[in-house]
């Protein structure tokens, strides 16, 4: 094959052989590509053109836009078809030299090519990859004719960037949808966990008669794994079996994630061995899954079949594992995997990993080493410590330990700290052991500050629909029945129930 190639350049010339294997997947076309272009004096824009776009599509994106910078060099004209591949390389580039798109977006300029809605597609995904939404739609605002890929790519940056409100508004006022659409729109509710409107979004698809993609699966399956929709779920995954979309190994790790989140473990771990590449992601659904299940032994069976086969643990197995020993009261095995992260994997730990040795520490009643383990790993409490101090306090509450646990009081009311559920914990021990004033004390505390509790939230699956309950809301067309069977359950319970948290 490769010497048909080498007879052809001889015969015909470069263009074809250079533009074949530079767009090539076949790495040895791709560099024979490039061998024949480095000695090739006399390039043109087109050989130019299709090297960038080889090196893009080959991952190689520095490369494309050094070919460019020669481009410039040898003073060739450059067209619409240099640009598209160029972007994107800008938007591939690690952060550090994503300043070039800003220099190819004002040759773009420069040379009249920004309404070309390919050009200007690849150069709102590039702003979109920067999270500079705000020249995104600036491009967006200028371009007459907008196509679902604009309107897409629209969607998806506000979804990037956390401002889901703008993301719907593009998403309604298109005037056409692919499933690309819907996927991003779908996306950009997962990554804000509304998960119940991705379950209405998914439905709505439906309802429009397209067909949902991978990512739209994973987007769904993600929102039941949250939700605890196990129907919806189960309907999932037997739509993926059909279309032969449980070989992705992302889709089948998040029927992993679903179906332990679900609390069924045993069709979780069928499906996570099925995974054929099982990487960090599937073995972290899997090891928490059955952690957050309470089986710790078998978490740390999993844990140590991953390290066995050779995938990296990260932080989030960490977590798990930790999570799995605290619920166990593995207080060695906690403290010594604890200990291999940096050891042995040299993972730093966060601040979560903190609070979960202080959490296995304080729930096994080893309160004076959880209080040494925060003295000496964080010292001073600094913002996002409230977990660590939480478990502390809490602990120090159900073993009576008000000791220790009003030393960590002082320290917390002292910085200022405004968290409601750290303030209900002191409240709470205090009214138990009897300290009637500390606990008016902190209960004023909580009315100056106008600390109030964000409302509890359940949901229910009835039907392949799930429906969310708040705490306090009235507004449900069949309220008053629901607290009716609620009142007859708690007249049938036989031992009083006494309910310390401050309302």
């Amino acid at each position: 094959m490769r010497g048909f190639f080498s007879a052809n350049r001889r015969r015909h010339g470069l263009k074809f052989p250079v533009s074949f294997p530079a767009t090539s997947s076949n790495t040895a076309f791709c560099s024979d590509a490039c061998a024949a272009f480095q000695n090739h004096r006399r390039r043109t824009t087109f050989e130019y053109n299709t090297m960038i776009r080889g090196y893009v599509q080959s991952n190689q994106p520095v490369d494309a836009i050094l070919c460019y910078r020669d481009m410039l060099k040898d003073g060739l004209i450059k067209n619409n078809y240099t640009f598209t591949p160029l972007v994107k390389a800008c938007s591939m580039v690690s952060p550090e030299l994503r300043h070039m798109g800003l220099s190819v977006h004002a040759h773009i300029a420069k040379l009249g090519f920004l309404h070309d809605p390919f050009i200007a597609s690849a150069l709102i995904s590039f702003y979109n990859s920067i999270l500079d939404m705000a020249t995104a739609e600036d491009l967006f605002d200028e371009i007459p004719v907008r196509d679902v890929v604009l309107w897409t790519t629209m969607i998806d940056g506000y979804g990037k960037t956390g401002d889901v409100e703008k993301a719907r508004v593009m998403f309604d006022e298109m005037p056409e949808r692919n499933v690309i659409s819907w996927s991003a729109i779908m996306a950009a509710y997962s990554r804000a966990s509304d998960f119940r409107e991705v379950l209405c979004l998914y439905r709505r698809m439906e309802e429009s008669s397209f067909k949902p993609n991978e990512s739209i699966l994973v987007s769904a399956l993600t929102a039941c794994a949250h939700l605890g929709a196990s129907a919806q779920g189960i309907w999932i995954h037997s739509y993926a079996e059909k279309c032969k979309y449980t070989s992705n190994p992302i889709l089948a790790t998040a029927l992993v994630d679903m179906y332990s989140k679900c609390g069924f473990l045993k069709l979780a771990l069928q499906i996570f061995e099925k995974i054929h590449y099982k990487d960090s992601g599937a073995w972290n659904a899997i090891i928490s899954g059955f952690a957050m299940n309470g089986d710790a032994a078998k978490s740390l069976q999993l844990f140590n079949n991953m390290v066995s086969s050779g995938a990296k643990p990260t932080e989030a197995t960490f977590v798990a594992v930790l999570t799995a020993c605290t619920h166990a009261k593995l207080v060695e095995t906690g403290l010594s995997l604890f200990e291999s992260m940096s050891g042995v994997h040299k993972i730093r730990p966060k601040i979560e990993h903190y609070a979960c040795v202080v959490d296995l520490l304080a729930r096994s009643g080893k309160l004076e080493e959880a209080e040494e383990f925060i003295d000496e790993k964080i010292g001073e409490i600094g913002e996002g410590d409230f977990n660590v101090w939480g478990a502390l306090l809490g602990a120090c509450r159900v073993y009576g330990r008000v000791d220790i646990g009003n030393r960590l009081w002082r320290k917390i009311a002292n910085k200022g700290v405004v968290d409601y559920g750290i303030y209900v914990l002191a409240y709470n021990m205090y009214r138990e052991a009897g300290l009637n004033d500390e606990s008016k004390s902190v209960r004023r505390l909580m009315e100056m500050k106008q600390m109030r509790k964000k409302p509890g939230c359940s949901a229910v699956e009835v039907n392949g629909i799930v429906r969310e309950f708040f705490a306090g809301n009235v507004l449900h067309p069949r309220d008053d029945r629901m607290c009716e069977i609620l009142d007859s359950l708690l007249s049938d319970v036989s031992c009083p129930i006494s309910l310390y948290e401050y309302d």
